[in-house]
Parts: C-alpha cells; sequence; structure tokens
C-alpha cells in the first residue's frame, strides 16, 4: 500500500523543499525504511509557483545537454526555465538529490507538482 503524502511550497526555499522531498520520495522519513524496498511512497508538492527563489541563484545556475553531434550544446539560464515552469526547476532539483541507479525513475514517478492548492 502506497502512502500519500502532500507537502505545501509557499514560501520555501528551492533547495531545502527539494532535499525534504527527495528524502520523503525514498521513504527515509518512514520508521520501517529498508535500502531495499522498491515500494515508494506518492508525493504530492502544492504551490509550487509560491515557492521562493533567490535571484542569485536564477542567474548563476545554469542548466546543459550535449546531443552528442558538433553543435548539439544547449544551455538553460534557470530563470529561462522558472520563467517557463517552476515545476521543471523542482524537478531537476529532486532529480539531482537521488542516485542515479535503477529506482530513480520508478522513484519519481511518485511525484506530483501542482502550480496551485488543487489536489
Amino acid at each position: 500500500m502506497k502512502k500519500e503524502i502532500i507537502i505545501d511550497a509557499t514560501n520555501k526555499k528551492l533547495g531545502r523543499l527539494a532535499s525534504e522531498v527527495a528524502k520523503t520520495l525514498r521513504g527515509k522519513t518512514e520508521a520501517d525504511f529498508l535500502p531495499n524496498r522498491t515500494e515508494f511512497p506518492h508525493v504530492t508538492v502544492k504551490n509550487v509557483d509560491a515557492m521562493s527563489l533567490s535571484e542569485k541563484k536564477l542567474k548563476e545556475t545554469f542548466f546543459g545537454s550535449y546531443s552528442g553531434y558538433p553543435g548539439g550544446r544547449s544551455v538553460k539560464s534557470a530563470s529561462s526555465v522558472a520563467a517557463h515552469d517552476k515545476r521543471d526547476l523542482l524537478l531537476r532539483a529532486v532529480s539531482g538529490m537521488l542516485k542515479n541507479n535503477r529506482i530513480k525513475d520508478p522513484i519519481l514517478k511518485g511525484l506530483t507538482l501542482y502550480h496551485g492548492d488543487k489536489e
């Protein structure tokens, strides 16, 4: 049975919120945590648009990807990503805080991000 956990992101800093969400997604906040467990809680984060972002973080953080072809490098600033969708910033931060192994994708499937209060 999957647990349902709701977190409100209003006035919370991006990094502290991401670490709380990553820890909860992994199941480390439960008393019966086991590292080899494959059933993870479902986490819902509300009010992602009301999350607090510092100007310095938005200016100095960049996300890059490389296709493998010449000229295939693309770089986006955090401010351009946040202008499009703040949920993507939180998703990237949470993804970066999880281990790169087989269970990373199933863990991230249990994360739902909402702009407002809707459930």
